[in-house]
């Protein structure tokens, strides 16, 4: 909060006035900016003050234009990533309505009231599918500096019942080294081990309540060995579409030229393509088992698995038990 009526932060109040009122198309007179000190902060100023504080400023390296009136360009975020920040927390699902409001409001405030006017809409936006674990982003915030601290932590991982309220999955607390946060499909995820394993877990951070840092030190990611030559993000992210943990195979999948858009979206770059003709075309991809199950199963007409036969005959059985469901 600006202290008002001290002469000294004249040139911080005018710059404030000068974020929310002028843009590259809207200028400010010096009396509109006399009179908007007013207003808003009850500091009276004349004409020359007004100039010399922006000459000031300008001093200072902020963009102002003192053509046609005054205008504040240059900004932190342009239009355009201001539109981005606000559309990756209004389709964020790892946090609250409340908590999503709230953060709107300040990305808002770092614009002039000329862009808040364009995204007026937002306020008026249905409920969206959030998390409702009121905890989320204080486990976000513990795990954040567990792993910048490089320490164990302990939390309650929890399923939604069907009351819509959290519960435990287990008496126990669950003990993890925590190795990276990542976000997927609009919700963030803990990549991270136990210590009695060998293989990488993921856990939905939306469902972790009660997290707790401990005084242990973290196993070292060399000594996990899916991770002992470090965390390639992008290819263990291709790998594992659903956060599902477990083991990686290479498969050969079926399908049209018509998916590819849907084969780089999901998998990235990181699949070749080993036969084509003008109908079909075979594709060779290193991903999770049950991820890869589960994302057959959603382009089922699509595409087809053709190895490994352990998948494939899987796929068999899921395809007949939903045909059983369908069929009269």
């Amino acid at each position: 909060m600006y202290a008002t009526g001290n002469k000294k932060m004249l040139n911080m109040l005018i710059l404030e006035v000068l974020r929310k009122y002028s843009d590259e198309e809207h200028a400010l007179s010096q009396q509109e900016i006399i009179k908007l000190l007013d207003k808003n902060y009850g500091m009276e100023c004349d004409r020359r003050s007004v100039k010399n504080n922006i000459i000031s400023l300008k001093e200072m390296g902020y963009d102002i234009s003192m053509d046609k009136g005054y205008r504040l360009l240059e900004r932190e975020f342009d239009e355009s990533e201001l539109r981005i920040l606000i559309d990756s927390v209004l389709f964020s699902k790892s946090i609250s309505t409340k908590q999503a409001r709230g953060l709107i409001d300040k990305i808002r405030s770092l614009a002039s009231n000329y862009f808040n006017a364009k995204v007026s809409h937002v306020s008026n936006l249905p409920e969206l599918n959030r998390t409702i674990n009121k905890q989320a982003m204080y486990a976000l915030d513990a795990i954040n500096d567990a792993i910048s601290e490089k320490r164990k932590i302990e939390f309650v991982y929890n399923e939604v019942g069907i009351d819509f309220k959290l519960h435990p999955k287990r008496e126990e607390l669950y003990k993890v080294n925590p190795y990276q946060i990542v976000a997927n499909n609009g919700r963030f995820y803990l990549i991270a081990n136990y210590d009695k394993y060998d293989n990488v877990a993921h856990f939905r951070i939306d469902k972790m309540t009660e997290v707790r840092i401990l005084d242990e030190k973290i196993k070292p990611m060399s000594q996990v060995p899916e991770l002992e030559n470090g965390l390639n993000l992008p290819k263990h992210m291709a790998e594992h579409l659903y956060m599902f943990s477990g083991e990686s195979v290479s498969a050969e999948i079926k399908t049209t030229s018509d998916m590819m858009s849907e084969l780089v979206d999901w998998f990235g770059t990181d699949f070749s393509i080993v036969s084509r003709t003008e109908e079909s075309m075979l594709i060779r991809v290193r991903c999770n088992t049950s991820a890869l199950r589960f994302w057959a199963l959603q382009y089922g007409p699509y595409v087809e698995v053709i190895r490994p036969e352990s998948l494939r005959k899987q796929l068999q059985k899921d395809t007949e038990t939903m045909y059983a469901k369908y069929h009269n």
